[in-house]
This record gives structure tokens, C-alpha cells and sequence, in this order.
């Protein structure tokens, strides 16, 4: 096991730093603007710079590393990023807090295409899995060990941000002083949507929806928090609780959809979610918070991996990554537009709003799936591909798949 990731290491500390500096940054900037007063729909519409930002790095940033290689890349958007974390801490004015928002979006898209080309290049077609499971378990593990960053700023409000700035500089070190040469970036071929909509509207759609809904809980899940009464650091440890089960929940339940029709089982996590969006939405306080969050946490984020799995399992295999960078950019698009719906159903129903707009988004999903359940035919359980859990970052990170057939070292 350690062999496999030897040649990756580097890249998996570096974004492990990166994560535990960068991941708390969306509760932080929530917390800050809510304490300061500034409506709701103000946060939800900053929340949505950062999504913005992402999906715009998505498409962009590739020319950057085109250019002037992996490394000097790499280097740049790191160095952007801490900047911009820091700038926080100088003045907190919505207009700028946005402009820096859409900045952290780009510059995190960007770093993600840089690990993610870098490790598909270096893992061999049967360490596939192995390398993206790490690469994931770094993600989120930094993601939700940062959320404890939260606490730090009881004595002097600027400190969270500078020990931000800190572990995402500290992130440049790993990739610089590594030995292993960068790889050439390629550009990726495109699939019509309409093609792509034809062959899997479930997955599709549901992609989509799964954006709106996971981008409205990042941008304002730590607001809901504070208002039902909260303290910081529980509203730390309720965020990292979410996405530690996320983490949790994605591979049993995509071992289930390997064994039964896929399409009920994406039915069952909508359901489930559902139920659970409704829980929360009652402000429900003690254990039984953190237990469904946590719930929340597994079903919301197995979601779109299901998705691409289905899509994947009714499209050729020479299609499946392109359409899986379809289906990242669709996620991105729902991730921008999800902060301002939950903004504005929190300015009509409170704070219990943020779980309201979720369970509508998941019930309307849900009728759709069960549209969709009666009026075409399951795939058969011969052609389904195994279930593979993948990051939610960049068109980039579906090389990883491997399931893809740039798995296979004679396509590279």
C-alpha cells in the first residue's frame, strides 16, 4: 500500500495542508459577515462568489498550467489564495469580501487541477482506486480537521485567518521540493450535453440538484447553526460531524447500487435526505443534531457519486470521463445557485429555512426519480460499472475514474 502512494505523497500532503487551511474558510466567512450584521441574502450571495469562482477556475485555469507547467502553477494559486485569505482580515466589506471569494474559488479550482492531472498521470491503471481513495481521504480529512480553526479566534478575531494563510502557504513546500517530474496537461474532449441528458436524465439532473443542494448547506449551514443556538465551537464540530459522515456513508451505499437497480437506490437517498432536511429544519438540539447531521452528511454527499455512476452505466466507455467533467461542471452550477435559494427561504422562514429549501430541492429530485423509475427500464446489473467515489473539484478529478478508459496507460 505504501508503494502505491510513494510516488504521489508529496501531492497528497500538500492538498491535505491545503484543505485544513482552506476548508473552514466558508463557516468562517458566514460566522464573520452574520456577527457583523450583514442580511442574509448578502452571505448567500458571497457564498455564491466562491461557487462562481470555482466553476470559472474549472474552465480557465487549465491555460495557466498549459503555460507555465504543474509547479509554477501550483505556486501561483497558492500564493494567490494565501494573499486573499489574508486580505480578510484587513478590512470586512461585503464588496470585497465577494471579489475575494470569487479569488479563493479560482485559486482552489486551479490547485485542484494540478494535483489531479499530476496524480492521474502517476498512478498505474491497477492503482487507479487505491490512489483516488487517498487523494479523497486527504481531501475531506483536511476539510473537516480544519473546521476545528474555528476556535482560534476567541482571543483575537484575525487569527483564524492568519493560521489559514499559514497552512496554505505551508502547502506550496511538499509540491516544490518534489522530485517527480510534472506532467503535460491535455486538453479534455467534450460530450454535448444534449447527448449526454439523452442518455441519463437522472444523472444529469441529479448531479445538478445535488450542487444546489450541498452548495446551499457550505455557504450557509454555520449560519443555521448559530441561530438555533450554537455555540462556535459546537457549530465547528456540528460542520466537521457533517462531513466526516459524508465521508462515511458513500461506500456502503455505493456497494448497494452495485447490487441492486441503481436507480432505487439514488430514490432511497433522496427519500432518506428528504426526511432528514425535515428534521433539521425543527432545529432539533443535543445528540440527535449532531446524529442527523452526520445522516445528512453520508446520504447528501453519496449523491452525486451515485449519479455519475448511473450516468456512467448508460454511456459507452470511451464517453464516461468527458461526461463525468460534464456532470462536475453541472454540480458547480447548482453549487452557485444554492446559497442565494437557501438565503432567501432563511429570510422567510429562519433559520430552520436553509433545511426547508434543501428538502424542497430533494423532494422535487425525487419526483423526478420516480418519473424517471416508470418510464424507462433499469440497466441491467451485468452492465453497471463498479461504484466509484470521486471528488466533486474539477472535470479533471474524472481521469482518476477507473472505470474511464484513460485508466489504461496505452490511452494516455
Amino acid at each position: 500500500m505504501l508503494a502505491i502512494i510513494t510516488p504521489v505523497r508529496s501531492l497528497l500532503v500538500a492538498i491535505f495542508v491545503m484543505m485544513a487551511g482552506s476548508g473552514f474558510l466558508s463557516t468562517l466567512i458566514g460566522l464573520r459577515l452574520e456577527r457583523a450584521g450583514s442580511g442574509t441574502m448578502v452571505i448567500g450571495l458571497i457564498a455564491t462568489a466562491y461557487f462562481g469562482g470555482l466553476m470559472l477556475g474549472a474552465l480557465r485555469a487549465g491555460d495557466v498550467v498549459r503555460r507555465v507547467g504543474h509547479i509554477r502553477a501550483f505556486a501561483a494559486f497558492v500564493a494567490l489564495l494565501s494573499a486573499s485569505t489574508l486580505t480578510y482580515a484587513l478590512l470586512q466589506q461585503p464588496l470585497l469580501w465577494a471579489a475575494l471569494r470569487l479569488i479563493d474559488g479560482l485559486c482552489i479550482a486551479g490547485v485542484f487541477i494540478c494535483v489531479e492531472s499530476w496524480l492521474n498521470d502517476r498512478a498505474e491503471a491497477e492503482t487507479r482506486g487505491t490512489v483516488l481513495a487517498f487523494y479523497m481521504v486527504a481531501l475531506y480529512s483536511g476539510q473537516a480537521i480544519g473546521q476545528l480553526l474555528l476556535r482560534s479566534g476567541n482571543s483575537a478575531p484575525q487569527i483564524p485567518f492568519e493560521l489559514a494563510s499559514i497552512l496554505i502557504s505551508l502547502a506550496i513546500i511538499p509540491v516544490c521540493l518534489t522530485r517527480s517530474a510534472a506532467p503535460a496537461l491535455e486538453d479534455a474532449a467534450s460530450l454535448p450535453l444534449r447527448r449526454l441528458f439523452a442518455a441519463s436524465p437522472l444523472g444529469v439532473a441529479g448531479a445538478g440538484m445535488t450542487g444546489l443542494l450541498l452548495g446551499a448547506f457550505y455557504g450557509l449551514a454555520a449560519i443555521y447553526a448559530r441561530r438555533i443556538g450554537l455555540s462556535l465551537a459546537d457549530t465547528a464540530s456540528f460542520m466537521m460531524t457533517v462531513i466526516l459522515g459524508g465521508v462515511a456513508l458513500q461506500w456502503p451505499l455505493g456497494r448497494l447500487s452495485d447490487r441492486f437497480d441503481r436507480r432505487r437506490v439514488i430514490i432511497a437517498c433522496l427519500a432518506a435526505t428528504l426526511g432528514v432536511s425535515i428534521a433539521l429544519a425543527m432545529a432539533p438540539t443535543g445528540a440527535a443534531l449532531f446524529a442527523l447531521g452526520a445522516l445528512f452528511g453520508g446520504l447528501s454527499f453519496a449523491l452525486y457519486p451515485l449519479c455519475v455512476a448511473f450516468a456512467n452505466d448508460r454511456l459507452l466507455p470511451s464517453e464516461r470521463v468527458t461526461a463525468s467533467g460534464q456532470l462536475v461542471l453541472l454540480y458547480s452550477v447548482g453549487a452557485a445557485l444554492g446559497p442565494i435559494g437557501a438565503a432567501a427561504a432563511m429570510t422567510a422562514a429562519g433559520a430552520g429555512g436553509l433545511f426547508l429549501f434543501i428538502a424542497f430541492a430533494a423532494a422535487a429530485m425525487l419526483a423526478f426519480g420516480l418519473w424517471r423509475l416508470a418510464a424507462s427500464d433499469p440497466v441491467p446489473a451485468a452492465a453497471q460499472q463498479d461504484f466509484q467515489i470521486l471528488p466533486r473539484t474539477t472535470p479533471v478529478a474524472a481521469l482518476l475514474d477507473p472505470a474511464g478508459p484513460e485508466s489504461n496507460p496505452e490511452n494516455r
